[in-house]
């Protein structure tokens, strides 16, 4: 995901998203560990980014993301408060100490590996061109004839369209967020977009009357998410990396993983 344009963001309050997994109580608590008891990660995230999180009718923020770090902070003993930020907000955020963690399906690069340390992968992906039914797009050669490719501007969408095209090329329309970029698809303004293959398959999902379809190339390499946390953060990382490898232990990741992503 992205890379930073500064515009002015409002926060929403931590107190008023602080979230369980699958649907909107109070973060978890448990006592079983007494080195993490009682400590609370505030959790940053741009929920914009469905299935991984987004904010439903009651602007609370659920998802995938939601559910799987609600999860860790059970079999854990930590708290969770999730916010709601512009994507361009996030990594300043966590650089300055406004949250503990970035939750919202942060690619791991080498590049924000300087200026940042990683949990673990937690999920996996790669990037797809969205298709809009008016196209024939198969390969990256085609997508290259065409005039306006969409992507979210900064994320690894992004970048991926900086190789084909250039980083200054005309051909690349950048959007703030998945929703105007779907938008803009929909409305026939780009000729095609870059994004997360399961972002790309739940709009189609969400959208099969609309004739879309996801096309996979091998040019697109695979992508890890992680948890991002400030260099440095040693304990929190172990919290987890230990916290992730219970609930793939335990089978609760695997619940979670098929509420979202099982055909």
């Amino acid at each position: 995901m992205k890379t930073s344009k500064k515009w002015l963001c409002t926060v929403v309050s931590c107190a008023a998203l602080t979230l369980a997994a699958c649907g909107g109580g109070q973060s978890n608590t448990t006592a079983s560990n007494p080195s993490t008891e009682g400590k609370t990660l505030r959790v940053g995230m741009n929920a914009e980014f469905a299935p991984f999180e987004s904010l439903n009718e009651k602007k609370e923020i659920h998802g995938f993301d939601v559910d799987v770090m609600t999860a860790m902070a059970k079999e854990g003993g930590f708290k969770v408060e999730f916010t709601h930020r512009p994507w361009d907000s996030l990594f300043a955020a966590l650089g300055n100490g406004d949250v503990d963690v970035l939750a919202s399906a942060v690619t791991i690069t080498d590049d924000r590996k300087k200026s940042m340390d990683f949990s673990d992968p937690y999920y996996q992906i790669t990037q797809v061109i969205l298709v809009p039914p008016t196209k024939n797009i198969q390969s990256v050669e085609d997508l290259t004839k065409m005039a306006r490719v969409g992507v979210v501007n900064g994320n690894t969408g992004d970048l991926a369209a900086q190789k084909i095209f250039g980083a200054t090329s005309k051909n690349i329309a950048r959007f703030e967020s998945i929703p105007l970029l779907m938008k803009e698809v929909e409305s026939g303004g780009v000729d095609a977009a870059i994004s997360d293959s399961a972002v790309v398959a739940n709009y189609i999902k969400n959208n099969g009357d609309k004739g879309f379809k996801m096309v996979q190339v091998p040019d697109f390499t695979v992508e890890n998410y992680g948890f991002a946390l400030r260099k440095g953060d040693t304990a929190t990382l172990t919290m987890l990396n230990d916290s992730l490898k219970k609930i793939r232990e335990n089978g609760e990741y695997k619940k979670i993983e098929d509420k979202y992503f099982a055909e």
